[in-house]
């Protein structure tokens, strides 16, 4: 697994935390840690809390890689990567960059997230890139949050994620899914703010 920006880690400790059931793994985090136009710009902190939150618990199958995107490329065996979380930078020409220069990277049986597929303000194209892709790899995308493009670049598709792209093509199933993954973010989301608050209102 490779995370193309990090940025204060959330998703990537969530998928770190994935990786714990089906050892041995591999995880690359990649990222500045410096910011951009979209993500703010950010001093040393952010690592270093980061690193607190990783290291012991994940270190000895995950790294973070403080470099650019091209420099983490030219460390990263061809074809050693089955799933891609790409998040940097998101302007179109960017999103475009970042998918064609880690293709070579993918397994055959590699699959790539795109986040913020459905943003269209402050200069965000990855949706543009998104409705390119679509018309070349077997897709999915889920609207809730920013949304979530799920796109399928390897050869050897696995057997149940081929239903999974498989149902996208159906509107009724692919509300379904949709539906249901919203309803489990969005629980998530309310049990974070549940302990947000009690925690500060044990500070009081």
């Amino acid at each position: 697994f490779a995370e193309l920006g990090t940025h204060q880690g959330q998703s990537y400790l969530a998928f770190c935390e994935a990786l714990l059931a089906v050892q041995p793994a591999q995880a690359y985090a990649v990222d500045t840690w410096q910011g951009d136009e979209h993500a703010g710009f950010y001093g040393a902190e952010t690592l270093e809390t980061l690193r607190s939150h990783h290291d012991a618990k994940y270190g000895s199958f995950s790294r973070l890689m403080q470099m650019t995107f091209t420099e983490a490329a030219e460390q990263i065996p061809d074809g050693s990567i089955d799933l891609l979380h790409i998040g940097g930078r998101h302007f179109a020409e960017d999103a475009r960059d970042d998918l064609e220069e880690w293709l070579p990277k993918m397994s055959p049986r590699g699959v790539v997230l795109m986040h913020d597929t459905q943003v269209f303000e402050r200069g965000f194209g990855v949706h543009e890139v998104w409705a390119e892709l679509q018309a070349k790899y077997p897709s999915f995308e889920f609207h809730h949050g920013h949304g979530l493009g799920v796109l399928a670049v390897g050869s050897d598709i696995p057997e149940k994620l081929g239903l999974f792209f498989e149902a996208g093509t159906d509107q009724t199933r692919a509300r379904l899914l949709r539906d249901f993954y919203h309803r489990q973010g969005r629980a998530v989301s309310d049990r974070y703010q549940v302990i947000e608050l009690s925690r500060i209102a044990a500070e009081r």
